[in-house]
């Protein structure tokens, strides 16, 4: 099954659907006219049934196929949210809404996943039923886990789920997939160093707190150099420090810093948090000086379950004659929560040159349609395969 000739067909309406997304960008769960854009398009293809606000703003099509013998439902899950990055492509279609941007290509998966939903309404070549999930919120607000806890896997009684992101640098059209631990766990941290400000001319009488988070953020660094065992990964990075002293003169009473640390198991993630800590505390404590630590735990590491990672994969060498090995990835995916309720797998379609994702030069790759459409409706007709 190679790229079908029904997608090369419908790439030039499926393309305007995604440039359509490009222009209006929305973020997080504020998607509003993006999920009407795709529920009215579900109806139209006639989805025998079409549910909103799941996840708050989500939308999820029900197509039956022409039989139901061994009553399996499979979920196929796009994203539709955009980032708060101002555009810098000059395209005749780039963002109208100031501080938005599709800057990862979830225009281009929404678009993708409409166009495969088109396909299988019409042809429905298939035995049993196809959830299309459109989820809002992937970049950081966790829609995944909100859908999820709306009940979406039993309401529809989903045995399976799939997913896919478009990936810069890899040919276009190409797919790379893995097994087991894909992206990392991704979490949240803010280290307040409360120490004693004063004249910059007399630090004798202070306890330096910019001084005590300098040597913070450079004993952090142990975790992953001394702490870890070195096969496996993290992550940690301050990613932002904040002086309260505004003046050359002034030694600060208090520095904030930000940052977060990434992790592909549960035992480093717990390691890396006890140590971040520890660390935080002990250094402070060494100077005199105070450190409250507080850790938000995100998106958990997605993990591609064996058999229906080996299963994608062969869908993908179907479609396009290969599927190499993917790295593993320190960036998070929501699309994590959902493969923690249900066996499936998330694949990379190759995006060609260009930007990377999250820049404000990126730019979804349209001539990927075609593939990225053939794979999601070749995960349905090859795993329920027509009775």
């Amino acid at each position: 099954m190679p790229v079908k000739n029904r997608f090369a067909e419908l790439l030039p309406e499926i393309t305007a659907w995604r440039r359509d997304l490009h222009e209006n960008p929305e973020i997080l769960f504020d998607t509003h006219r993006t999920s009407a854009l795709v529920a009215d398009k579900l109806r139209e293809f006639g989805c025998d049934e079409v549910v909103t606000g799941i996840g708050r703003t989500g939308v999820v099509g029900v197509i039956k196929g022409k039989t139901d013998t061994a009553g399996k439902v499979i979920g196929l899950r796009a994203d539709m949210d955009a980032l708060p990055i101002q555009e810098a492509t000059g395209l005749p279609y780039a963002s109208k809404t100031p501080g938005a941007m599709h800057a990862c290509g979830h225009d281009g998966h929404t678009a993708m996943l409409l166009g495969a939903a088109k396909y299988l309404s019409e042809t429905r070549n298939f035995d049993g039923q196809v959830v299309v999930i459109f989820q809002p919120a992937e970049e950081g607000g966790g829609g995944g886990r909100e859908m999820c806890a709306d009940g979406m896997m039993d309401r529809w009684n989903i045995s399976e789920v799939y997913g896919m992101h478009n990936w810069p640098g890899r040919p276009v059209g190409s797919f790379s997939i893995r097994p087991g631990a894909f992206f990392a766990a991704t979490d949240q941290f803010e280290i307040v160093i409360e120490g004693k400000g004063g004249h910059a001319a007399k630090p004798q009488e202070t306890v330096d707190s910019t001084l005590v988070a300098a040597h913070v953020i450079t004993a952090l660094q142990s975790i992953a150099s001394r702490n870890a065992d070195p096969v496996d990964q993290v992550v940690v990075s301050v990613t932002a420090i904040e002086s309260s002293s505004k003046a050359f003169n002034v030694i600060a009473q208090r520095v904030h810093m930000k940052g977060t640390v990434r992790t592909m198991s549960k035992d480093m993630r717990d390691l890396a948090e006890a140590r971040l800590r520890a660390i935080s505390t002990g250094t402070a404590g060494a100077f005199g000086a105070v450190a409250e630590v507080s850790y938000h735990r995100g998106y958990p590491c997605m993990v591609n379950h064996v058999d229906q990672t080996a299963f994608a994969a062969d869908v993908a060498r179907s479609v396009a004659g290969d599927c190499t090995d993917a790295p593993l990835i320190m960036g998070g995916e929501d699309f994590a929560f959902m493969l923690e309720e249900r066996p499936g797998a998330y694949i990379l379609v190759g995006n060609g040159d260009g930007a990377s994702v999250h820049h404000p030069e990126y730019n979804f790759n349209d001539d990927a349609i075609p593939a990225g459409c053939s794979w999601w409706a070749g995960i349905v007709e090859q795993r329920m395969p027509a009775a």
